[in-house]
C-alpha cells in the first residue's frame, strides 16, 4: 500500500476507509476500502481534510485491516454469535441469545500480546441479551503481517474464547417461611420479587408455600418442591437468631449445602444447596429490598445449568461490595460481583 496525492488516485483501488465527520449530524465512513476512486470524490475527500490516500499495494505476507479483523472474529468467537461487516479495522460481536457470557481470560491475554491486535470483551459471565454487544475485535495498522494472524490461529486451536451458554427456562417453586407472615401479622413482600426476577431471565415460579418457623415443616415441603421442580427458593429465616430455623430445615430435608455465607454485600447470609438434581436457594431478607443481591449474581449461573461451589462464591469478595449508588442502579454495568 502506497500514499498519494487523491489528484492522482482516480481510477485507483482504496485501501483504508475513510470517515467522514460532520459534527453533530453526521459520522460514518464515506468511501469503503476497495472503492473505486473517482474524479467526483476529489472535492469531498479534501474535505474531510484527507489530501493523501492509501491505495492498495499489499505484500504477500500482510493482510488488510478489515480482512485481518475479520478473521480475528471468526477465529476467537463461537460461530453462533453474530458479526457486523468489518469496517476501519473492527468487527462488533453481539449476542445471539439470551446467556452467560464465556470468556477464556487467559487465552485472551495471549491474543492481546500479539502485535497489531486488540480484542476487547465484556467480562466472563456477563448476563447478556439477544443483540448486545459482547465483543469488538480490532486491528491497529493498516496492513497486518499474516504472522500475527496466524499466531492467533494457533492460541484458537482449542476453541473459541468467546461464547455464549444459552439460559434454559427453569421451574421453581417458592417457600416463604416466617411466623409474622404465616399468621397475617405483616404482608409478605418476597413473592412479587422473586417471581419478577426468575420471569426476568425466561423461568417460572409454578407454587407458592407459606410456612412458619418450623424446620420439620421447611424440610418437607422442600422435599416436595424439589420432586417437581429445578430450583426450590427458601426465603427468610437464613440469619443466626433462635427463630430462625431455615438452615436447620435444607439440612434436614437431606440436602448437601454447597455454601452458607457469602463474601457479597447485600446477601451475605445466602445458602446454596442440592437435593438430587434440584438447587436449594436460601434467600436472606435483603432479598426483599435490595434492588440488587447475590442472588441477581448467582442465578444466571443456575440457569445455565452451572453449580455454585464454595471456591466460586470465596471469588466474588474481590467486587463483592455494592456501591448502593444514589443517583440509581445500574447493575450489571457496574462494578458489582464482577
Amino acid at each position: 500500500m502506497k500514499a498519494i496525492d487523491v489528484s492522482q488516485a482516480i481510477g485507483m483501488v482504496l485501501g483504508q476507509d475513510l470517515t467522514r465527520v460532520v459534527p453533530g449530524e453526521f459520522k460514518g465512513v464515506a468511501f469503503k476500502k476497495g472503492h473505486i476512486i473517482t474524479a467526483e470524490d476529489i472535492a469531498m475527500m479534501r474535505s474531510m481534510g484527507k489530501n493523501n490516500v492509501y491505495v492498495m499495494e499489499i505484500g504477500p505476507d500482510q493482510v488488510h485491516e478489515n480482512d485481518a479483523a475479520q478473521q480475528l472474529a471468526s477465529l476467537t468467537a463461537h460461530t453462533a454469535l453474530m458479526f457486523t461487516n468489518a469496517a476501519e479495522g473492527k468487527v462488533s460481536l453481539k449476542a445471539h441469545c439470551a446467556g452467560l457470557l464465556k470468556i477464556d481470560i487467559e487465552r485472551l491475554l495471549q491474543i492481546n500480546m500479539l502485535e497489531g491486535i486488540a480484542l476487547a470483551t465484556l467480562h466472563n459471565d456477563s448476563l447478556v441479551c439477544p443483540g448486545d454487544l459482547v465483543a469488538s475485535a480490532k486491528i491497529i495498522p493498516l496492513l497486518l503481517p499474516k504472522a500475527a494472524i496466524e499466531q492467533a490461529r494457533e492460541i484458537s486451536a482449542r476453541g473459541p474464547l468467546i461464547s455464549i451458554v444459552p439460559f434454559t427456562a427453569k421451574k421453581a417453586g417458592l417457600i416463604i417461611t416466617g411466623h409474622e407472615v404465616y399468621h397475617g401479622l405483616i404482608k409478605d413482600k418476597f413473592e412479587d420479587v422473586i417471581k419478577k426476577k426468575f420471569a426476568a431471565l425466561g423461568s417460572q415460579v409454578t407454587q407458592t408455600i407459606f410456612l412458619p418457623d418450623d424446620a420439620d415443616l421447611i424440610a418437607e415441603n422442600i422435599k416436595l418442591l424439589a420432586a417437581k421442580n429445578d430450583i426450590v427458593f427458601v426465603t427468610g429465616g437464613m440469619s443466626v437468631d433462635p427463630d430462625d430455623v431455615t438452615p436447620a430445615g435444607v439440612r434436614k430435608a437431606g440436602a448437601e449445602v454447597a455454601v452458607y455465607g457469602t463474601p457479597v454485600l447485600p446477601g451475605a447470609m445466602l445458602m446454596v444447596a442440592y437435593l438430587g438434581a434440584a438447587a436449594i436457594i436460601g434467600i436472606p431478607a435483603c432479598g426483599m429490598f435490595s434492588k440488587v443481591t447475590v442472588l441477581d449474581v448467582i442465578l444466571p449461573k443456575v440457569l445455565a445449568g452451572e453449580s455454585i461451589t464454595r471456591q466460586y462464591i470465596a471469588t466474588l469478595g474481590h467486587g463483592g461490595l455494592c456501591r448502593q449508588c444514589a443517583d440509581g442502579c445500574r447493575y450489571p454495568h457496574c462494578s458489582f460481583a464482577k
